[in-house]
């Protein structure tokens, strides 16, 4: 499972110390944007077993490329309409390439060459609950479901759509942008629960 938009070493150390597998860090914009030092910084201290994940939406390979690069990440995730040419651009960075969209986008993970799937709610970003299981038995390989998710339903969700992972941003937050521990390390165990 992955913790994204993290910005503070306490909330990177709570999301590792709960078990998660990948933590993100939003380099497009976002209320969640870090810069690429400080999410070379934050990254510093996560294990080599948890996937650092750099999130884009919109920008062109070559930047995706040096910004990743700069901030020593272990993965990068396009999110939106990024087309087939922007993940084969970053295939040599030997990375592991995660593509993130709708339930309305080809749910086959590896169709654009990338590792890793993220299916989103239908606005992605906006935190709403949505028919996770729309997409039950839809995506096929390694894929994530994300929208909507929050210790309270995670396990619900993940009954619903039957995603390999699961991934949350604003459902581990007190405040726009602002995560708490308490929510990261409940988040972690009701998904694992849920699995269980």
């Amino acid at each position: 499972m992955k913790i994204c938009g993290l910005r503070e070493p306490g909330h990177v150390t709570a999301a590792v110390e709960a078990g998660a597998d990948a933590i993100g860090f939003v380099l497009t914009r976002s209320s969640r944007r870090v810069a690429p030092a400080r999410a070379r910084e934050l990254a510093s201290v996560v294990p080599p077993h948890v996937l650092t994940v750099g999130v884009f939406a919109g920008e062109p390979s070559e930047e995706v490329r040096a910004v990743t690069l700069e901030a020593g990440l272990r993965a990068v995730q396009l999110h939106g309409d990024h087309p087939h040419e922007d993940f084969t651009a970053l295939k040599d960075l030997g990375v592991t390439l995660v593509r993130a969209g709708t339930a309305s986008a080809d749910l086959r993970c590896g169709a654009l060459d990338e590792d890793l799937l993220i299916v989103d709610a239908p606005r992605p970003g906006s935190g709403e609950p949505w028919d996770w299981a729309a997409v039950r038995g839809r995506p096929a390989g390694r894929w994530m479901l994300a929208g909507g998710l929050d210790p309270s339903n995670v396990a619900e969700a993940i009954a619903a759509a039957r995603p390999w992972g699961v991934d949350v941003s604003s459902g581990v937050e007190v405040a726009p942008g602002v995560k708490d521990p308490g929510l990261i390390r409940d988040f972690v165990a009701a998904a694992r629960a849920g699995t269980g």
